[in-house]
């Protein structure tokens, strides 16, 4: 484990190499899993508010799922979500001319139309966060769908926190950042001295 401030990482964070491959996986991060993508209290107001924006991006399902539900509820655990078509894709995302699965609110932030990226669990993936009462975990969550990713991740020796540079900074500051790296150089090349 790495410290920094009230943060305790993972070391596969800075061990492990990940970059994702969209046109192998075809964005199936939004489409599976167990429940939609975990959401901040203060994100769900985000979420309304942007709706009319991305509206013209949803699929018809997706549309009638919001109505009824709303753009998010309340998972087994007791934390929002987003909410989900079919208990599989989420809400948010679309399919381009490839059927390459994408988010509808990151395309919206693109294309200068809303100033919110788009929910930080998934511009964090595959690093998932977890709270406690003295420290955030920051772990990354390894899943057989990403295989593609961890590739492509080893062949251009892209490790995941140099992967999500934008969303740790987003999350936890430029001054985190330099140290997370500061430490993970030392780290990797300790370790590979010890080899």
């Amino acid at each position: 484990m790495i410290q920094i401030e009230d943060t305790l990482i993972s070391l596969d964070v800075v061990e492990e190499n990940f970059l994702c491959d969209l046109s192998a996986c075809m964005g199936e991060c939004c489409v599976e899993g167990e429940a939609g993508a975990p959401l901040l209290d203060s994100e769900v107001g985000v979420l309304k508010d942007i709706l009319p924006v991305i509206w013209d991006d949803l699929s018809p399902a997706a549309k009638a799922v919001i109505e009824e539900q709303g753009v998010a509820y309340e998972d087994w655990e007791g934390d929002m979500v987003t909410s989900i078509v079919n208990n599989k894709d989420c809400v948010f995302s679309y399919y381009d001319e490839k059927k390459i699965c994408k988010c509808a609110i990151e395309k919206a932030y693109r294309d200068n139309k809303i100033d919110f990226y788009k929910p930080i669990s998934c511009h964090l993936y595959p690093i998932r966060l977890q709270k406690y009462k003295d420290y955030i975990a920051v772990n990354y969550h390894e899943w057989s769908i990403c295989k593609a990713a961890t590739i492509l991740g080893r062949k251009e020796n892209v490790k995941i926190y140099q992967f999500l540079k934008d969303p740790l900074i987003r999350c936890f500051g430029e001054e985190w950042y330099s140290e997370l790296c500061l430490v993970a150089e030392e780290y990797n090349k300790q370790k590979n001295e010890n080899k």
